[in-house]
């Protein structure tokens, strides 16, 4: 006879899952147990379950394997939910195992009761309850199948009886791995979309992080079409090197080129992206071929003339040679020219002097950049250190950058990294955190320590929630309720073993990063930032320049005259020509 968990282990093993995420809790103690006489899967054990989801999450989002993750009842896997709606958002395969109280109790009010089945079924492709031991090998292998084909999240509610309970030795582990097709429209499709794309003087192509493996065939596209190529913010690491016809992103933390190829068009072509800001879409009437490989995706955010379904790697190959090659690239170059104009503009930005204090971000951001190795992971922040990654870091087709992007919550960037880390033990990788986003999640520093991963956190420690400020002044309102205390992180860093500078004049920041990086071990950097550097969108409304003039009346009137000083001066140089 086998136990139920040993033959989930079992199953996980010859799937090819190497580690699982989480905390230890009395009703998963048959299936650590497991783990443990197996030997053979690392436990990753994090100081929080929100933290183990985001870092199944960073496993899976760049390993593009099956990633695990682990909650006791109650209290415990309801803190997983915050990790798993950023995964099932971000489209990365995970398995949540939810332990559950004893099958007896169920519907009691028992201790730690939840209904985890109800409560995950919003952030999962398949979220169901095992009754008996013997429905769990066959639940098991439908909910890893579920994530590995749907790109999602599953998950399996086990009480935690049953993990303890008995099966034949002839029930066997089933390997699950995902399958790999051609997935391309048909010939009518592609020759209507052709006739749309072939009939247009001025074609964009919007793309995202459906392009993932289609680099060279994107850019074969805009070669053909001598159309501007705007990128998604997940899909810049897929699209943004070696593309002559790049014009950067487009969007609230994107660049007026890409607003302009997007606003000038008169036919676009999106592949596998689901961009969902509706403001920056092309005015109505223009015509919109969209290439998904979920066809429930396309027009959710734009009207579409041609719909393709199909994978963008194999549509882009068949939809070519319908293309006519196109001679005049007016157009494109107009908008590549705009481009090259505002990336010169955002590079002065990012030059400081020796002695500046507080340090621009922009600066930070161009030295990490600069300093990180060629294949470096990194993961970002939701808020300022996610415009800066988007600014200021290259991709090259080897580097990779995660983030919350689609699900927007503070505090991903540590646990993502712990993820990616325990996945690529010898592959740099940096998290750019914001001071809020790693108090939030702060003794993870701790995880770092004790699983002896070497991640590098560049705090951008700025004293504030600044790109919840942002959003306010935008809105006309005073700030209120951002500001934080002023904290030492690489003082918190020492005290809790890990490597840690602080870093407060631009002409020491290189040297820091420099040890830092170098350092074996796990290291916090912590840079003290500007405050009130403004992150401008691409194309700011009447409505925003009312909201900001708003804010600086009420400001002044609040008593707040030195804010608004102080943002002048901050700012002043990014109006500046040089």
């Amino acid at each position: 006879m086998t136990t139920v968990a040993d033959l989930m282990v079992a199953t996980l093993r010859e799937s090819g899952v190497q580690r699982v995420y989480g905390l230890p809790g009395d009703s998963l103690n048959g299936f650590t147990d497991a783990l443990r006489r197996d030997g053979r899967i690392a436990w990753a054990h994090t100081r929080h379950e929100e933290s183990a989801a985001f870092a199944a999450a960073g496993d899976a989002g760049t390993t593009g394997q099956l990633a695990v993750t682990v909650g006791s009842c109650g209290p415990g896997n309801l803190h997983l939910i915050n990790g798993l709606f950023d995964a099932q958002r971000s489209r990365v395969p995970v398995l949540a195992i939810a332990a559950q109280i004893p099958r007896s109790e169920i519907g009691s009010s028992y201790f730690q009761e939840t209904h985890p089945q109800e409560l995950f079924r919003e952030c999962s492709l398949y979220c169901e309850l095992a009754s008996y031991p013997e429905q769990v090998p066959r639940l098991l292998e439908m909910a890893m199948r579920a994530a590995v084909e749907g790109q999602g999240v599953s998950v399996l509610v086990v009480p935690g009886e049953l993990f303890l309970a008995e099966l034949p030795r002839s029930v066997r582990p089933v390997a699950v791995h995902r399958t790999h097709s051609l997935v391309r429209p048909d010939e009518d499709s592609l020759g209507r979309a052709a006739e749309v794309l072939n009939g247009a003087e001025r074609v964009t192509i919007l793309a995202g992080a459906g392009c993932e493996g289609a680099h060279d065939e994107v850019v074969a596209l805009a070669e053909r079409l001598r159309a501007p190529v705007v990128h998604s913010l997940r899909g810049k690491e897929h699209l943004e090197y070696d593309n002559l016809y790049d014009v950067g992103l487009t969007g609230l933390i994107g660049f007026s080129s890409g607003y302009r190829a997007m606003e000038h068009c008169d036919a676009l072509l999106m592949l596998g992206t689901d961009f969902p800001y509706r403001q920056f879409y092309p005015p109505e009437g223009v015509a919109v071929v969209q290439v998904d490989l979920r066809g429930e995706n396309i027009g959710r955010r734009t009207r579409v003339t041609v719909p393709l379904v199909g994978t963008v790697k194999d549509t882009a190959q068949a939809l070519k040679p319908l293309l006519r090659e196109r001679t005049d690239s007016s157009f494109a170059e107009k908008i590549i020219g705009h481009y090259r104009q505002v990336r010169a503009r955002l590079d002065r930005l990012a030059t400081s002097k020796a002695s500046d204090a507080p340090i621009h971000p922009q600066t930070v951001a161009r030295a990490i950049d600069r300093l990180a190795t060629e294949d470096a992971a990194f993961t970002v922040d939701v808020g300022t250190p996610t415009v800066w990654a988007a600014r200021y870091l290259t991709m090259n087709g080897r580097r990779r950058l995660i983030g919350s992007f689609n699900h927007g919550t503070m505090a991903n960037a540590l646990p993502h990294a712990i993820g990616i880390q325990s996945a690529y033990p010898d592959r740099q990788v940096v998290a750019l955190s914001g001071d809020g986003g790693l108090a939030m999640l702060m003794g993870e520093l701790l995880t770092l320590r004790q699983l002896d991963l070497p991640v590098k956190i560049v705090v951008f420690n700025n004293g504030a929630l600044s790109f919840v400020e942002l959003e306010m002044k935008a809105a006309g309102v005073v700030t209120y309720g951002t500001e934080l205390s002023d904290t030492d992180f690489a003082a918190v860093a020492r005290g809790a073993g890990v490597h840690g500078v602080r870093v407060e004049r631009a002409g020491d920041l290189d040297d820091a990063l420099r040890e830092a990086f170098a350092h074996q071990g796990p290291a916090v950097i912590d840079v003290v930032t500007a405050r009130q550097e403004l992150s401008l969108p691409p194309k700011i409304t009447y409505e925003q320049m009312k909201g900001f003039t708003l804010f600086a009346t009420r400001t002044i009137l609040s008593g707040g005259a030195d804010e608004i000083v102080e943002l002048a001066k901050t700012n002043l140089r990014m109006l500046s020509p040089e």
